[in-house]
């Protein structure tokens, strides 16, 4: 009887903790949801710092610019404009799960330079780095 006791003492310990570790789990997989979605719809035209609010996740995205070396300018003399996106979604008493990811954007045409933080392009003459 005194078994018993112990494995019905023990199988209920064990269930009670693999119930919070499922909605730990659950809580976490909503809160990288949340976090990319904020990532993935965001277009950035400069640099900015938005927060809010989802449920019970509180979240914070920064958009930084990232400076491109001049090496990297396309057949247009143009250099692409690249930012940083990072998302930190916050819950319960200490969790959080934070994201980062670059995202790429075309200078508007006759454009040369990047918004100011960048590095300005060497302008090349037509047909320049194209092999023959």
């Amino acid at each position: 009887m005194t078994i018993a006791g112990f494995a019905i003492v023990a199988l209920l310990q064990l269930s009670s903790q693999g119930l919070r570790l499922l909605k730990l789990s659950g809580e976490h997989q909503q809160a990288v949801l949340i976090a990319d979605r904020l990532a993935r719809e965001v277009e950035p035209a400069g640099e900015e710092t938005a927060a809010g609010e989802d449920g019970p996740f509180a979240w914070e995205r920064r958009v930084t610019l990232v400076p491109v070396a001049a090496e990297l300018a396309g057949p247009a003399g143009t250099t692409p404009v690249l930012y940083s996106i990072t998302v930190a979604v916050r819950w319960a008493a200490n969790r959080t799960v934070e994201i980062a990811t670059l995202k790429a954007a075309v200078p508007p045409p006759g454009s040369t330079t990047q918004p100011a933080g960048g590095l300005t392009p060497t302008p090349r003459p037509r047909g320049a780095g194209v092999p023959g």
